[in-house]
Parts: C-alpha cells; structure tokens; sequence
C-alpha cells in the first residue's frame, strides 16, 4: 500500500488519471454524476473569483467539453449571462458529455474567435490534458485571439495545448486559473506548464483513496508531507559529532561559492562543517569564516588524510573548485571514501569529456546538482536531450546510478530506482548568482547528519525555496542560509 504522504503529493500521468476515473466508475459513481462533479468546483471558484459578467464556455468534442457544460449550465443558474462555443456538432458528443450538452437549454455558437465578442471571462473547455497533438485551427485561433484580448481565461484540467506529461506547450496559452480533479499531473509543475497554468486548484470529485491500490505513481510534488520524518532531529544527549562533519572542498582563486556553500551546511544542522582548502587562500576564509573550520590541504597526500577521519559524514565538491584535472581527482579520492557526497558544478563539468569514469565511481549515497548546462555536458551522449526534464532527470539517474537534481525554475530529483519528485515553490528570486552553491552546501549538511539522499536533496530543494519566498525582493544567495533557522522553526512548531 502507498504510504499517505505518497498519496498526497503523487502526480498521476494522463493514463494514470483516465485508470482512477475508470476505477472511480467501477466503484459506483456513474460517469455522469463525475462530470457534474467534476464543473461543479470550477463554477464554485469562478463565483468565488469574480462578480458577475458576461462567461464564453468553449466546450470540446470531448470529457472535457461535457465539463464546459457543466460550469455553463451551474453559472446560468446562478445568473450569470452565460453562452457556450462548441467545437463540433452538439450531435456528435457521446456519453456524459452528451448527457450534460442536452442540459444546456439556450443556443450554442460554433465555435470561432467572433464568439469572444463581448465576454469579459472565458472558460476553456476545448481540450485538457487528454490532447496529445498540437493545438491547431479554430480551437488554436480563438484561444489565441482571447490572450491577445487579455480576456481572462479559467482553464479546466489543463490550458489546451499544453502536454499534462510533459509541461511541453503546443499552442497553449496563458490562463489565469486552472482547475484541475483529484491530483495534480507533471505537466502542472514543470515549464512552461506552471507558467501557463495561472493559480491551479485541485477539485475533489469523489475518486476514492483506493484507486492507488492498483495505480502505483512514482512522480510527487516537493513537500514537507514527504521528507519531514526523515529530517535530523537534535537528541538531548548530543554532542558536535553526533550531528555530523561536513567537508566542502574550497576554490581558489574563486572563493564565495564554497564559503556560501559551507555556511549553508552549517545553518541546516550539521555539527561540525571544515572546508579545505589550497594554503594560498588561507587568509580570505579564514577571515570571513568563524564557526566553519578552515583546513589547508595543499597536495593529494593532505586531502587524503581529511578523507581518511572516518568523523567526516559527508563531502561537497564542485563550487569554485575549477575545471581541471585537480578537481577530477579530488572528486574521484572522495567518491573512493563510499560516504555520501555531493558534486556540484565544476565536479561535473571536469568530467565532460569522460562521464564513464565519473559514473563508475559513484555511489548510490552521491548527489548530482547540474543545472541544464552542466547535464548537457555530463550526459549529451547518454540521455536524449529531446526527451522532456522529467524523463532526461530519470534517465541520468539510471544512467549514473545515484540521485540526480536537474535545477531549475522546477527543479526534478530523480533517483535510479525511477522515482522523481518536482519541486513548484521556487521563485524567481533564486535566479541569482550563488543560490545553486548553497542549495549543495544544504543537501551536504542534511546528509552529513545522517539523512537519505533522496529525501536530503528534496527537503533541502524545498527549504531553498522556502527561506527565499520568506525573503522576497532583491535577494542575494548569500542571504538564503540566514533564512534557514525561521524556516526549519516553523516546520519544528507544525510537527
């Protein structure tokens, strides 16, 4: 059985979700009651969202048109002027949809982008997730037309034109709120989709718990629901070591990616966090550096000896480090140590020109981070860069054999068992130089103190996040580890 936090957050496919529909019918709920269950929310909001004024319901040939009449027929009787735009022939739906059009007793117009004369709110109804070609012809037209008009536009299950799987747009169009049933799909989360998609609300339709007894996702929203049983918690007999050494591996002459990236290990919990360094950079860490320890390791012989204090927990290496073969062989001296590590940055990049030797060397306890630079030079050869983020993050993380974190605006964890989870409470705030650097420096200091790396490199996505949203304007990445206490209290106090 699913565990309840899986169930929670899972994201269902488009097939995932036409099984729990199946299933929910096969369960009692006749097909028609779950299309009037399925309008009756989204009508709910939009009298929730707006006053009264003139609604244009484009309904499609399909489930997703039986909805459109739905919200059409709910609206109308609440008084509101409503009209329905249909692609097709009213004789030509089927089923429930069928069913819910004949409820409809005033006109319905072909649909066209004259018809969007005089709304001030339209419905999308045309498509849903269900499309699996390009949005084209009049359905494209009109949609088009009405973003050019800035009408407002409610799209029900997903914008038409916008892949449910994939988050891959095919003509869509931005709408200001989407209503989507029972669970979220990819395509809300990843881009453009979450763009796209405006405010998304989730409707319960009355699809039971127990469809997950027979649909088994492997795809999850980021959060806490996920990972807070997991995150270290401070015991009262507790000492430094208890809580874990974090080794950052400093750059030189670049040196504010470590330090940021060590402070980051250090704020999320990690007892004892040493960065070590080349001798010629001793004075700049040590001078900006107090809690976090500062350790010269000039030559492999001396990073070899810090590698080989077994009160190490856990390494990062990559932000500042170089390109070169130095980095190569630090990191391929850590990965010999089987501890968990972290390799951000220019740790991957080194590799570019031989990702099998970095591949054979890792460990499932390893982390990747790249951001879409660094995951086309790590794995140009080995994953299909047409394949959408959520298979390219599943498919490096098979190919590598550890966890891999493709970073973005919706950042994707992937781990070679196919599991994944996308991230949706980044803002656009975290686009800023450094902020990738303590993001791994986080990660480090979760798995440093124990905590899987799955679950390690999905709370510490999430706390980015968060501490970043809490900061708003004008953040500096050197800002986000100050932000983490007040973040971490406040999921202590919500346990």
């Amino acid at each position: 059985m699913q565990p309840e936090s899986d169930r929670q957050t899972a994201l269902l496919t488009t097939g995932q979700m036409a099984r729990a529909d199946q299933l929910t019918v096969a369960s009692g709920i006749r097909q028609n009651d779950l299309m009037e269950n399925a309008g009756r929310p989204i009508a709910r909001t939009i009298m929730e969202r707006w006053t009264a004024r003139p609604v244009l319901v484009l309904c499609g040939p399909g489930n997703n048109g039986g909805d459109g009449f739905v919200v059409a027929r709910l609206l109308d009787e609440a008084g509101w002027p409503v009209r329905v735009a249909l692609l097709g022939a009213r004789e030509d739906l089927r089923g429930a949809a069928a069913m819910h059009a004949t409820q409809w007793r005033h006109a319905v117009e072909p649909l066209a982008p004259a018809t969007l004369d005089g709304a001030e709110l339209v419905v999308d109804a045309l498509f849903g997730a269900g499309l699996n070609r390009p949005l084209a012809g009049t359905a494209l037209h009109t949609l088009a037309a009405a973003a050019a008009r800035g009408q407002p536009i409610v799209a029900v299950d997903v914008p038409s034109g916008l892949m449910g799987d994939t988050g891959a747009s095919a003509g869509a169009v931005a709408v200001a709120l989407t209503v989507t049933c029972f669970r979220k799909k990819p395509g809300h989360l990843l881009q453009p989709g979450r763009q796209l998609c405006g405010e998304l609300l989730v409707a319960d339709i009355g699809t039971p718990d127990s469809v997950f007894d027979q649909i088994h996702p492997d795809t999850f929203e980021n959060a806490p629901l996920l990972w807070r049983h997991a995150l270290p918690v401070l015991q009262p007999d507790g000492h430094k070591y208890t809580r874990g050494h974090a080794l950052v591996w400093g750059g030189w002459p670049t040196t504010g990616a470590a330090r940021m990236a060590a402070r980051a290990a250090a704020r999320i919990g990690a007892g004892l966090t040493t960065v070590a360094i080349p001798a010629a950079a001793l004075q700049v860490y040590a001078a900006t550096l107090t809690s976090v320890m500062v350790h010269p390791a000039d030559g492999p012989g001396a990073l070899q000896a810090l590698l080989g204090d077994t009160r190490h927990t856990a390494f990062l290496i990559g932000p500042g480090a170089g390109v070169g073969p130095d980095t190569c062989a630090r990191v391929l001296a850590m990965l010999a140590t089987d501890r968990p590590c972290v390799l951000d940055a220019d740790a991957l990049s080194c590799f570019q020109h031989d990702p099998p030797k970095l591949f054979a060397a890792l460990q499932p306890s390893c982390v990747l981070t790249p951001h879409e630079g660094e995951f086309l030079r790590l794995f140009g050869n080995s994953v299909d860069p047409r394949l959408d983020k959520l298979s390219r993050a599943r498919a490096a993380a098979k190919a590598s054999g550890t966890i891999v974190l493709l970073k973005g605006s919706d950042t994707v964890i992937a781990g070679p068992d196919g599991r994944a989870i996308i991230n949706a409470n980044a803002p656009a705030t975290l686009a800023t130089g450094g902020s990738g650097d303590v993001l791994a420096g986080m990660i480090t200091g979760l798995l440093a103190q124990g905590m899987a790396p799955f679950l390690a490199a999905a709370a510490a996505t999430w706390l980015h996040g968060e501490a970043a949203n809490r900061f708003g304007l004008g953040l500096l990445a050197e800002d986000l580890p100050d932000l983490l206490p007040g973040v971490l209290q406040a999921l202590h106090a919500q346990t």
